[in-house]
């Protein structure tokens, strides 16, 4: 898909601090160090709006709503920063720093692609603007916004998971940070004490991305079918966030196939706002999850009819175990998972939340679910998917 940039704009916060903002990252911050930036696509139909207006009337106000809002949080027009000198990174954010927007135009269809249905993961990917990234300082955040003349436009934003605006209260320091630190260091021994992301690999030209719904009827009855099938019903969790994800897990596996001994598995990010003691306050805005890594499982353990049922009883103790192991045993456990890693496993991680709600726009409830994969296996996962739900 071709997208043409119009301009690149740098728009600063509307405040007039003279003075740096120096903030140190925590415990929470330090685990997304090495992770690829969060990215996302919001699209906006807009037919009754003509070229030159959007220029003119709806630009400068998006340009204005954005350095108002960055007042507001001022460590998103900052940067990232590692100085050879300090053990561990930090947000610097000086009175000139700007957020780069990009504005571009596109002539693609605007329906198509704003779809939930099947289309190319690339052309997604060109709404996206690039977060600068070296060795030793990283952008918080970039924006585009992308004009589809006649249909609408969309934002899209890549920001760094590591640099949320950070909590800086001592009480609640875990303790974990130099061993952070150390398990950076031996993954990446040539690169520990880069910003410096993680490779990761090119999309594919086949694979393809779909969002698929689950909604509030079929959240009751996957309930129903795990209490049903289940001899441990009564001491399940059974939350929208353990059914859903239990069955888009089984529905993985079964898609790959394969070998019934071969490894699996499974990690999500778990909300500790309140889970900590004392808790944090809620007009807390910043990194406070805990990336939870489940046990390795043979793939045969979901493959059968039971692998629903199986999925929920392990994900249930798992969500059941966050409250009351802490930080420091998760933490054990996921740096354990990362050392004993083995090549050839089946690995599916989940980020998000039903609870967001930008998942509420509609108002139906349920859960949205965006998967991407390559389209011989989308084929057979749609299949499992869809077919589970109505049976």
């Amino acid at each position: 898909m071709a997208v043409n940039v119009i301009k690149i704009s740098r728009i600063s916060p509307e405040t007039n601090s003279v003075e740096p903002l120096i903030l140190p990252l925590t415990f929470f911050d330090l685990l997304w160090i090495k992770s690829s930036p969060t990215k996302r696509v919001t699209f906006y139909r807009l037919t009754e709006s003509s070229h030159d207006a959007f220029y003119s009337v709806i630009l400068p106000k998006l340009e204005r709503s954005l350095s108002l809002t960055l007042t507001h949080f001022l460590p998103l027009s900052g940067h990232l920063k590692w100085n050879p000198q300090d053990p561990k990174p930090h947000i610097v954010v000086f009175p000139e720093d700007t957020v780069s927007l990009t504005v571009a135009e596109s002539s693609a269809d605007f329906s198509r692609i704003s779809d939930k249905g099947l289309r190319p993961k690339a052309e997604l990917r060109a709404l996206v603007p690039e977060l600068p990234v070296s060795s030793d300082s990283a952008s918080v955040l970039s924006l585009q916004i992308t004009l589809f003349p006649n249909q609408g436009f969309c934002i899209g934003s890549a920001d760094h998971h590591a640099a949320m605006p950070s909590w800086t209260d001592k009480r609640r320091q875990t303790g974990l940070e130099p061993k952070i630190l150390e398990l950076m260091s031996y993954l990446d021994k040539d690169n520990a004490r880069s910003l410096r992301l993680s490779p990761f690999k090119e999309v594919d030209d086949d694979v393809v991305r779909i969002t698929l719904e689950i909604n509030q009827e079929n959240v009751h009855k996957l309930k129903e079918r795990a209490k049903n099938e289940s001899t441990y019903s009564a001491d399940l969790h059974l939350s929208t966030f353990v059914v859903t994800f239990a069955y888009v897990w089984t529905c993985m596996v079964k898609t790959r196939g394969g070998e019934p001994d071969r490894p699996v598995r499974f990690r999500y990010a778990a909300d500790f706002r309140n889970r900590l003691d004392p808790p944090v306050p809620e007009t807390y805005f910043g990194n406070c999850v805990v990336s939870v890594v489940l046990d390795e499982y043979k793939a045969k353990m979901f493959l059968g009819e039971d692998g629903f049922v199986n999925g929920v009883k392990i994900l249930s103790d798992s969500v059941k175990g966050c409250g009351s192991r802490g930080v420091e045993s998760i933490w054990e456990q996921y740096e354990e998972g990362k050392k004993n890693f083995k090549m050839g496993t089946q690995a599916l991680s989940v980020s998000g939340s039903n609870q967001f709600g930008m998942y509420g726009r509609d108002g139906t409830g349920g859960v949205e679910i965006g998967v991407s994969l390559k389209k011989c296996e989308m084929d057979v996962f749609i299949s499992l998917f869809t077919n589970g739900l109505d049976n």
